[in-house]
């Protein structure tokens, strides 16, 4: 088994804009984590979506096929098809930079060497969500294409031309926004974010009380799976956290 080479995901990243308990409950304890069946329906309906979509890349590379659960080794992956010459769509393609793996649903690499990343929802609206999901994106991207460039065998600089969003549409196709500008806004105010997030990793779990209003951040965006153990212990005991961040 390769040893984990990251700290963060995306997806846990994303979840640290809601709440840093549960950023960190996702890292440290994630078995305490109980989704609804509503949850889980959603989860579902999103994997569906995603698997009509790639009908449309009948030609990409399926990280997922070749090394299944080895996430750790998708981004080793991601760099050799990239570096090699001539275009290439890699779906779930893996990027690290600054202690956080990202997957990217698409990345098409152009025949100039441009980069062309497409992340899609299931959702029918462009949420705060959405777009700081892509950002993060394109946040380890932009910072990892350099490193991959400078190791390939073509003089062509790897770069991102631009980021599509595909949003549901009612006919269960999707519909394709360019949110490249977006992402490169929110992108600038990451790294000091990451800095304090892994700042928090390194102490005890965070003393912030649950809030399961309709519109409290138990519940906004999407309802948080640590409920539970958030109610029943409203002010976490201040115990040391692991120490090797």
């Amino acid at each position: 088994m390769t040893r984990k080479n990251y700290t963060l995901t995306k997806s846990v990243y994303v979840r640290s804009l809601q709440c840093e308990r549960a950023m960190y409950l996702d890292i440290y304890h994630p078995k305490l984590a109980h989704y609804s069946p509503e949850t889980l329906q959603r989860f579902r309906h999103g994997r569906a979506f995603e698997r009509s979509f790639k009908d449309t890349f009948p030609d990409a590379i399926d990280l997922n096929f070749h090394l299944g659960m080895n996430i750790c080794r998708y981004p080793a992956l991601t760099a050799s098809l990239l570096q090699q010459e001539g275009p290439v769509e890699i779906f779930e393609a893996g990027f690290i930079h600054d202690d956080v793996l990202i997957l990217a649903d698409v990345v098409r690499k152009n025949l100039d060497g441009t980069i062309t990343i497409f992340e899609v929802k299931s959702s029918y609206n462009i949420t705060d969500t959405l777009l700081n999901d892509v950002a993060i994106q394109y946040y380890v991207i932009t910072h990892a294409l350099p490193r991959i460039a400078h190791e390939s065998l073509f003089s062509k600089p790897l770069r991102i031309k631009r980021f599509n969003l595909l949003c549901a549409d009612c006919d269960y196709g999707f519909r394709s926004h360019d949110v490249t500008e977006q992402a490169r806004r929110l992108a600038a105010d990451i790294p000091q974010r990451l800095q304090h997030l892994k700042e928090v990793l390194r102490g005890p779990e965070p003393d912030i009380a649950p809030d399961t209003s309709d519109y409290g951040r138990c519940n906004t965006p999407y309802a948080c799976p640590y409920q539970a153990h958030c109610l029943r212990h409203p002010s976490p005991a201040q115990k040391p956290a692991p120490s090797d961040l």
